[in-house]
């Protein structure tokens, strides 16, 4: 099967992109489970779309002896912010493919990226972007950055270099037809560490390639995507 145009017509309007790119994370992740991944390791699916609000500290009730006396917290406020700014917080929306090594807890060894329009749009969401995709490479995790946007235009390859603050002259691989797939692999080494680049511009019509995925510096696995796109073509029914 070929690659479609998941964003303008005829393909867009009735199928949504969200939708697909959500089945596609989750077969990519199946196809890892099922035929590729060593059996101390599994990949998970992970969505999340726009701000998102956590709590960083909870406060738990004491579930444990009844008759423990429970001892009172006193309520403290602070005094005013002496600083008040207004920001513009960079929309993140990340439909991504961790993968785990079970070592008694699970190790993130590997990561996917499918791009969003969002994360191609202002110029805070792609550095957003960048420094999530260079924070995977400096701990050397192995990344794929998967880019089949064709509603913006922009070269996330080239912002998550600048993050890295890349210096060699082939950094700066475009892709001819702006949508592309890139696998890296961190080799952290103390005398040379370096980050190595599997580029492959992908092109409307034609094929998508097979890509290391790196799960540490000397195993990788084959990320095949087009054996996952054509399974979530097909569980969509959306014909080439």
């Amino acid at each position: 099967m070929s690659l479609l145009d998941h964003f303008h017509p005829p393909l867009h309007g009735p199928r949504r992109w969200e939708g697909f790119h959500h089945a596609w994370a989750t077969f990519i992740a199946q196809q890892l489970n099922q035929e590729t991944l060593p059996p101390d390791y599994f990949a998970e699916s992970e969505i999340s779309l726009g701000p998102e609000l956590e709590i960083d500290v909870a406060t738990m009730e004491w579930a444990g002896n009844g008759s423990k006396e429970r001892k009172a917290t006193q309520v403290w406020s602070p005094a005013r912010p002496k600083i008040t700014a207004k920001v513009d917080f960079a929309r993140l929306d990340s439909y991504a493919i961790h993968v785990y090594q079970d070592l008694g807890g699970p190790q993130l060894r590997a990561a996917v990226e499918l791009v969003s329009p969002a994360n191609k749009d202002r110029l805070g969401s792609r550095r957003t972007f960048a420094a999530k995709c260079a924070g995977y490479i400096k701990h050397g995790i192995g990344l794929v950055i998967l880019d089949v946007v064709t509603a913006r235009t922009a070269n996330l390859h080239a912002e998550l270099f600048e993050a890295l603050e890349a210096t060699s002259r082939s950094a700066a691989w475009k892709s001819p037809t702006g949508l592309y797939a890139v696998a890296y692999r961190a080799v952290t080494v103390r005398k040379s560490p370096r980050v190595e680049v599997w580029p492959e511009a992908l092109a409307l019509g034609k094929p998508l390639p097979v890509l290391p995925l790196w799960l540490s510096l000397d195993l990788c696995v084959p990320l095949r995507l087009e054996d996952s796109y054509l399974e979530t073509c097909r569980s969509l029914r959306i014909s080439a």
